[in-house]
């Protein structure tokens, strides 16, 4: 079963049902056994006074008469005495009767064929149960709302050290290979082993990382020397006058993914020191600096392809951004755009605090919309270039930065993203 309240609420809750149980089995059994109590007594006080009338009756003329809270009634007798209709198919026992709006204890007895009944008014007894009934729901009540505030305070003491448990896990940063360790600050209770489950974990997740940051670290730098080797070939080949027109375009192509490289090696360094501080080293452009490069570098294999590439300047506030990161950003988008986008346009739009890139090609499936930022998930699967990395890059760069981006349809086809920046500094 699923439970939407939180644990402090279903320990308040549980006292709560607990002391309604409790309390009403308790105010049940003693309205029950009081009301037996005083029906026994007002029975056997009924019974003991038609026996006194019965032995005077027994004893001389009738000339007696009941108690004032009282009516007495027998067959045949004179006046006022007679049996009424409405008593008459009473049997020998204890009743209660209703007469003009009123109620009674009734007492018969049957002696040779003739009925005898005593009346006593019960208004004193149901003054007498409605004040039992006030107070025992007074009772109830009372014992209900202690039974929250007790739960309300034990739901506190049992769960502080969870809610401080949760808190250190939110607010250290248990990542850090200096954070210290959890459980020493907890009993060696439950709270405490769920303390060691989490260090141990941590633990777990600090060495994947730190082995994540290594290898990103290691193989990025180790990627530089060939990729410089690269770059300086085709540059001496581009100076070659024997190369035909042909292989200079092949050169050139070369040279640009080098250069696209160069540049996704210096975002990889830059993620795996994760640390703003450290990014912040990077040099910092606006968003049109960033704008004018990337439009030089991707006008041409756009327009190559058929394309119409669009720029809506905008009024883009003078912030500065991280060079690298934005680069990287802004890049996969539009590379992505090109990748997907057979006839039509791509159109880069500035906004105050970020960026549109818009395309009219083919678009996403719904059924993959959400999933498009997760690693090796391509749009198309027909299309065999890419490895489905670029928009996962663009999502981690975004959550390192603090930015945000985010992915919609356009009508009738293509896609549409989005892009927030905060800036580092200004």
């Amino acid at each position: 079963m699923e439970f939407k309240q939180s644990l402090a609420q279903r320990i308040i809750i549980a006292f709560a049902l607990m002391s309604a149980l409790v309390a009403g089995a308790f105010a049940m059994g003693i309205v029950a056994t009081v009301h037996l109590v005083e029906e026994k007594l007002i029975s056997a006080g009924l019974g003991g006074d038609l026996q006194r009338l019965l032995l005077m009756d027994n004893m001389s003329e009738w000339s007696h008469r009941p108690e004032p809270d009282q009516l007495f009634y027998f067959s045949g007798g004179p006046g006022d005495f007679e049996l009424p209709r409405d008593l008459r198919h009473l049997g020998a026992g204890f009743h209660e009767v209703f007469r003009e709006q009123l109620s009674y204890h009734a007492m018969v007895e049957i002696v040779d064929g003739r009925h005898y009944v005593l009346l006593q008014d019960q208004s004193d007894f149901e003054e007498r149960e409605r004040v039992l009934f006030a107070v025992v729901l007074v009772g109830f009540v009372l014992s209900l709302a202690l039974a929250v505030f007790l739960g309300w305070v034990l739901a506190r003491k049992v769960m502080a050290p969870v809610v401080r448990l949760a808190r250190q896990v939110r607010h250290r940063d248990q990542l850090l290979g200096l954070a210290p360790p959890l459980a020493p600050d907890y009993a060696a209770d439950e709270v405490g082993e769920l303390a060691v489950a989490f260090d141990a974990t941590l633990g777990r997740l600090r060495q994947a990382l730190n082995r994540e940051r290594l290898f990103t670290s290691d193989v990025s730098h180790e990627l530089r020397t060939p990729l410089m080797v690269l770059a300086s070939s085709c540059e001496l080949l581009l100076e070659n006058p024997a190369i035909d027109q042909r292989g200079r375009a092949q050169v050139e192509r070369i040279a640009r993914a080098c250069e696209e490289m160069r540049e996704l090696v210096q975002t990889f360094l830059m993620l795996a020191r994760a640390q703003h501080e450290a990014a912040g080293m990077s040099p910092q452009v606006t968003l049109q600096q960033v704008t004018e490069d990337l439009l030089g570098l991707w006008r041409e294999p756009i327009e190559a392809k058929g394309l119409q590439l669009i720029l809506e300047p905008g009024q883009p506030l003078p912030m500065r951004y991280n060079a690298t990161l934005l680069h990287a950003v802004m890049g996969n988008l539009l590379r992505n755009a090109l990748h997907y986008t057979d006839s039509g346009f791509i159109r880069l739009t500035l906004l105050p605090t970020g960026f549109l890139v818009e395309d009219s090609g083919v678009g996403i499936p719904e059924e993959k919309r959400e999933a498009m930022f997760e690693p090796f998930v391509r749009g198309s699967e027909n299309r065999g270039e890419g490895l489905g990395l670029g928009l996962s890059l663009v999502q981690r760069i975004c959550e390192n930065q603090g930015w945000s981006v985010s992915l919609t349809t356009r009508e009738p086809t293509g896609c549409r993203f989005q892009v927030e920046l905060s800036p580092i500094s200004v």
